[in-house]
């Protein structure tokens, strides 16, 4: 007996697809085991589809190192996605926009801990994501009102 769906029930499971979450590919992140607002990020970045696996280090230097992030555009902790690197509270959303268009840079970054940043969560403080190169060279990648 052949199954028979409606019109109707058709155009519900293709929207309910077309609605879903794209998820993005696997985000490895770095991080101090004892670092709350690292894993309140990881959270924001979960919860926005993205599948993540963290790595607890007691000594990030190595990590930063490979990851050719220098002192000046450091932060707390570093991932890793699709060969980009993402140092420190970059926003879900910057990540996918760098996800989506691939520009030729080495990663985004938001110096520092900027305190209205996704995992601070402490509004009022304005802030920049940045785009870096394989030379460190940096550029405004988006900015936010905090």
């Amino acid at each position: 007996m052949a199954n028979t769906f409606s019109y109707g029930t058709l155009l519900g499971l293709f929207s309910s697809l077309l609605a879903a979450p794209v998820l993005a590919a696997s985000l490895t992140v770095y991080k101090s085991p004892s670092c709350g607002c690292c894993e309140d990020w990881v959270s924001h970045m979960q919860e926005e589809g993205f599948v993540v696996k963290v790595i607890d280090r007691d000594n990030m230097l190595p990590i930063k190192q490979q990851a050719e992030v220098s002192p000046a555009l450091a932060s707390c902790h570093t991932a890793f996605i699709e060969g980009y690197v993402i140092e420190g509270h970059v926003p879900s959303a910057d990540v996918r926009q760098l996800l989506e268009t691939k520009p030729q840079v080495r990663g985004l970054t938001i110096p520092g801990m900027p305190q209205s940043a996704p995992g601070m969560d402490i509004p009022g403080t304005p802030y920049e994501v940045l785009s870096f190169d394989e030379q460190g060279q940096t550029q405004v990648f988006s900015r936010y009102a905090g």
